[in-house]
């Protein structure tokens, strides 16, 4: 038998490099120091002393004087006159409460909400309405409610859109209050 070896010892297979990146990454700043304790709350000072004040007391008040006694003689039925009668007093004017200013209603409805709408939602809603003396909406609140926020939502933006007709006290323009039902009904 016979054995062959090569002359030279075979080369054996080279090692590949290897690298490792790595990254240094700087440490995160360490945390804000926390801020300063607020300051106490200043103690409460007790109330002053309360002082007890006695009534003013009342300066005496002098008698009245006597009046003089004066004879008057008897009157005679000739000297007796009835006094005309006082003018009756003028008609005071009637006083009117405030109240919606139909056309302007009219040309300010209030919108159907569209999702009320689908919903086939109906009610009614009744308004409280401050008005002041020009017929100015100032104020608008829900008296009654649909049970629909929705529905009293729009009736009450209608409503600050409305002018009214101010109330009369004595003849003179005043602020009122005003209550309006508003429907909403699919037709």
């Amino acid at each position: 038998m016979m054995l062959l070896i090569p002359a030279v010892a075979p080369k054996a297979p080279a090692e590949k490099e290897r690298t490792t990146m790595v990254t240094l990454v700087d440490a995160p700043p360490p945390p804000p120091p926390p801020p300063p304790p607020p300051p106490p709350p200043p103690e409460d000072k007790p109330p002053p002393p309360v002082k007890n004040l006695s009534p003013p007391k009342p300066s005496p008040v002098p008698p009245p004087p006597e009046a003089p006694v004066v004879d008057v003689p008897e009157p005679r039925p000739n000297d007796i006159v009835t006094p005309p009668s006082p003018p009756s007093p003028p008609a005071q004017p009637s006083d009117i409460g405030a109240s919606v200013d139909i056309s302007s209603k009219n040309m300010n409805p209030p919108k159907y909400p569209p999702a009320a709408f689908r919903a086939g939602v109906q009610g009614e809603v009744i308004l409280i309405v401050d008005v002041d003396a020009n017929g100015n909406v100032t104020n608008v609140s829900v008296e009654k409610s649909s049970r629909n926020r929705d529905l009293d939502r729009a009736a009450m933006d209608a409503a600050r859109k409305w002018k009214f007709n101010a109330s009369t006290v004595n003849g003179q323009k005043a602020a009122g209050r005003v209550r309006v039902p508003v429907n909403f009904a699919l037709n």
